[in-house]
């Protein structure tokens, strides 16, 4: 009895050993057990932030005074507005705004300064990209103390009976794009983006994996084809798989959650088919590193973890840090998230859009030449 108690533990331990030895001699595995938990670190306890401040603020003033001239900086000093200029016209502010150059539109009529000083408590118009409800919603309450501050500040001495109960003016908010604050606005077009990245990454990052598990790659090594041939006929069918996912997703967003679309809906495709691309192309990048589908799963995870908590889809893109805001916008997720949302809620057209799809293209195409490379190396 003693002796088989013996013999098991002799082969309990043999078995723990061995389990070690392959952790050891597994790279990809080793580097996810330190990597992912310091990944999440840095990215939850740096970048992450859902009070985003310093949000770009564009100027539309068409009077000038030292009540003007407070208004700004105190807008400018309550730090969730970074003041970046004075709009040339107003046709120029909306398309800022339309592009997601502004998130803010301060908007002074001409004769405002006169309509304080006669009390007759003139409108200030701020329009607010309210496509991200959570980015904009705490700097808005931020909004409408403005005017007591100002009363306090400038409506002194002779000008105090100016400065009643009531506010010498009315700062009145116009949120654009999504007026109701409806975050299902904003979550659902942005489920697209992560719903295409999940899968076209997974899926094509088992690719080779499986096959050079299920012994089928020495047939494709004996073909007579290049590697760009061989990686390109095996993300074809997954772009039909993206597009029609994609398809499935604007209906359920039209049918169930009565999202509006004000956009062009070929213009949205093409701008899909260019992510899914660049996601296919990760994906076999991945599949040409990894040895089996379990490496190729862990590298998959190691790139949905950064795009779906830096994209600005889970929390407000201008609450990162700027070394946060640099490295996704590398990602194409990044991207995507604005042109649909700029295109559905918006109704963006192609020239608006193009500065951020040829980042993705270009990722997509930086990925491919990587695969190649690493294919490469498989034929030796």
């Amino acid at each position: 009895m003693i002796e088989q108690t013996r013999a098991g533990l002799s082969r309990w331990t043999s078995m723990i050993i061995k389990e070690f030895l392959q952790l050891k001699r597994d790279r990809v595995t080793f580097g996810m057990i330190i990597g992912l938990p310091l990944v999440q670190l840095m990215l939850f306890g740096f970048a992450i932030n859902s009070d985003p401040k310093h949000m770009p603020m564009g100027l539309l003033v068409q009077d000038q005074s030292d009540i003007v001239r407070t208004m700004i900086a105190s807008l400018k000093n309550s730090e969730y507005f970074d003041i970046v200029g004075e709009m040339p016209s107003e046709d120029a502010a909306r398309e800022a705004l339309a592009q997601g150059e502004i998130q803010f539109l301060l908007n002074i009529p001409p004769d405002f300064t006169r309509q304080v000083l006669r009390g007759e408590r003139p409108a200030v118009l701020i329009e607010a990209d309210a496509t991200d409800p959570a980015a904009t919603g705490l700097a808005l309450a931020a909004v409408s103390q403005l005017a007591d501050q100002i009363a306090r500040r400038e409506l002194v001495g002779t000008l105090s009976h100016l400065a009643p109960s009531s506010p010498p003016f009315e700062p009145r908010v116009h949120r654009m794009y999504n007026p109701e604050g409806n975050t299902r606005f904003n979550i659902v077009p942005g489920l697209m983006g992560v719903i295409l990245t999940m899968t076209m990454v997974l899926m094509t990052g088992l690719a080779i994996t499986r096959e050079r598990e299920r012994g089928t790659m020495e047939n494709l090594l004996a073909m007579p084809v290049l590697p760009i041939e061989v990686l390109a006929g095996k993300i074809i069918p997954y772009i039909a798989i993206g597009l029609i996912q994609a398809t499935i997703i604007l209906l359920a967003a039209r049918a169930i959650f009565h999202v509006p679309f004000f956009g062009n809906v070929v213009t949205l495709y093409m701008a899909a088919f260019v992510f899914i691309g660049a996601n296919l192309m990760v994906g076999i990048t991945i599949s040409s590193l990894a040895r089996n589908q379990l490496q190729a799963m862990q590298m998959t995870f190691f790139f949905f973890l950064p795009n779906i908590l830096l994209s600005g889809f889970m929390f407000p893109f201008r609450g990162m840090p700027m070394w946060a805001q640099h490295i996704s916008s590398v990602l194409p997720l990044t991207h995507f998230l604005r042109v649909v949302r700029g295109i559905i809620l918006k109704g963006n057209t192609l020239p608006e859009l193009w500065t951020h799809i040829w980042p993705m293209a270009l990722f997509g195409v930086t990925m491919m030449v990587i695969a190649v490379r690493f294919y490469r190396r498989t034929l030796d």
